[in-house]
């Protein structure tokens, strides 16, 4: 007689329910393990110890066919019950439907990125997941730890920070304009790099730094610029641009490249953007995520709802008659 631990442990055998709704479904011991995709022989030997386990024949033969036992019969409709929640709780996740998400994302972004992407993710949402809010954050000075412990979702932006197993997808290069209100100086005859260092600037650091790439490019030019103001991001830098004589930096698309909603705030402000005369390193706009993510039907429609906003916005247009880049961007 077996110990009931031993019956304990045949019972979590999932291949044993399998076996089972097998048998109670085919009657039949050779369909059953054409079925499995095993040999009668192995399909007799779990019968064999299914009714150790059971402590009833379950199938017995009349004549050239076997009959399931009265308790084979109550069995049947557990078992395949029981399989069909094993194969769901087994099966790969596929596509999830938009429409029954119920869920509030977190974003960590500047707020010139969260600002871009609000009105497209939103607009998305409203068709497509209409149980999705958005939660945007401020960026942290190392954001690796967000993702890690799940404050956060996604970070948007210039990922120079993350973890070793943070995942990181490029999402689209932009280069840098200078930024001035309608009527500014600069904007009458040509932007040289002398021009452009002489006037008064407005820098946008979330760490208080009056420098970046461009000092490094007027240097190599024996240049140097007067920096005013630092400001924590760039729609303060551009609001102040927009209204005073000094400069701020806009990120803005490549030539040959649709327009980019981070050029969407300088517009609404008056911007004028001007193309800089000197040679400064691209911006790359990524999303880093945690591993954990990679896999959950909800995440990725996150990931691919940004990737539609930042990378095809502009080739299928946005509404609001926002006009093309080229035309307002001038040397």
């Amino acid at each position: 007689m077996s110990s009931p631990t031993a019956n304990l442990d045949a019972n979590l055998d999932a291949n044993l329910a399998v076996a089972l709704d097998a048998l109670l479904t085919e009657q039949s011991v050779t369909r059953a393990a054409a079925r499995l995709r095993t040999s009668p022989a192995a399909m007799s030997r779990t019968l064999a110890r299914l009714r150790r386990v059971l402590q009833d024949p379950l199938l017995v033969r009349a004549g050239q066919a076997m009959v399931p036992t009265p308790r084979a019969e109550a069995l049947r409709d557990e078992a395949a019950a029981v399989v069909r929640r094993l194969e769901a709780l087994l099966t790969p996740s596929g596509g999830i439907d938009p429409a029954a998400l119920r869920r509030t994302f977190t974003v960590q972004a500047s707020d010139l990125v969260g600002a871009a992407l609000a009105p497209g993710l939103l607009e998305l949402a409203r068709h497509q997941a209409p149980g999705v809010s958005l939660r945007v954050l401020a960026e942290e000075w190392e954001a690796g730890p967000a993702l890690r412990e799940g404050r956060t979702d996604l970070e948007i932006g210039a990922i120079d920070h993350v973890d070793p197993e943070t995942r990181v997808e490029e999402l689209v290069t932009l280069r840098m304009a200078a930024g001035v209100r309608a009527g500014h100086p600069l904007t009458d005859g040509t932007l040289t790099p002398a021009r452009l260092a002489a006037a008064e600037h407005v820098a946008a650091s979330r760490r208080g730094r009056f420098t970046g790439p461009l000092d490094a490019a007027l240097a190599e030019q024996g240049l140097s610029r007067r920096v005013s103001a630092v400001l924590p991001g760039h729609l303060a830098a551009m609001a102040l641009a927009a209204v005073g004589d000094v400069v701020c930096l806009v990120p803005t698309a490549l030539p040959g490249e649709p327009p980019s909603p981070l050029s969407d705030a300088a517009h609404a402000l008056g911007l004028r953007l001007l193309e800089i005369p000197l040679p400064l390193p691209p911006l790359t706009i990524g999303m880093a995520w945690h591993p954990r993510h990679t896999a959950d039907g909800a995440h990725q429609w996150l990931r691919g709802a940004v990737r539609r906003v930042l990378r095809e916005a502009g080739r299928a247009g946005r509404s609001g008659g926002a006009p093309p880049a080229t035309p307002w961007l001038r040397p």
